[in-house]
């Protein structure tokens, strides 16, 4: 199973007044692991960045105007996810973002029937807690300490382990699932073809003055026992 685990950062929050991506990382995951292949690109929004969102990521309008637009860009993101499951926390925020410049330039969109968004897994496994990309670091002990601004090539890098301590970290078979129904809420693990090898019982003989000791001990100890109605 294929998945692309990403992440966008972009000149605010509402791509129909304007906004635009400035950056999209992504990384490879094949059956829940990293396989070292990644996607970055970062992009000209043809606009201004404000002053306020470039505290936020760090990427000014002087620094990314030498960058290609994301129409220059867009077909090699479509072949880098071609058939796999999108992986995003908030992914609502960056699936607007890549679908509303997607149409601007006359491509398909991303059916969202395949995205797993990591936010609402957390949310499930932890109501009522703090589940930011930077909370689910510090409970599941990845080291985050590299960002020291939001980037999307790290951010997915860090969420690529984040969703799989989502999944039960190395014993994945008990939490959530990224099926395509959203109301799935687990894995169904098929078992069917595991081989399991049992020991035969074996039984011990004990010494008759041991087994007798042990009867007077339960005697004396434990009144009333079940065992002797």
């Amino acid at each position: 199973m294929r998945e692309i685990v990403f992440d966008t950062e972009t000149t605010g929050f509402y791509p129909d007044k304007g906004d635009r991506l400035v950056e999209i990382g992504a990384v490879e995951l094949v059956d829940h692991l990293q396989t070292g292949v990644t996607f970055h690109e970062y992009i000209n929004p043809e606009r201004d960045v404000p002053e306020e969102v470039v505290k936020v990521h760090g990427l000014t309008y002087d620094f990314l105007k030498d960058y290609p637009t994301f129409e220059k860009i867009a077909d090699k993101w479509i072949d880098f996810v071609g058939d796999a499951k999108l992986v995003a926390h908030n992914a609502t925020f960056d699936m607007n973002f890549v679908n509303y410049e997607l149409k601007q330039i006359c491509k398909p969109e991303f059916d969202q029937e395949i995205v797993i968004d990591t936010l609402e897994i957390a949310k499930r496994l932890y109501p009522g807690r703090h589940n930011s990309l930077d909370a689910l670091c510090k409970r599941f002990n990845i080291d985050n300490s590299a960002r020291t601004f939001h980037g999307a090539l790290l951010d997915a890098q860090l969420l690529a382990e984040v969703y799989l301590e989502l999944l039960g970290g190395k014993e994945p078979t008990l939490l959530f699932g990224g099926g395509n129904n959203k109301k799935d809420n687990f894995i169904n693990i098929d078992n069917s073809n595991v081989i399991k090898n049992y020991r035969e019982p074996r039984n011990f003989k004990v010494k008759d003055d041991f087994e007798s000791d042990h009867d007077k001990f339960l005697e004396e100890n434990i009144k009333n026992a079940i065992w002797n109605d």
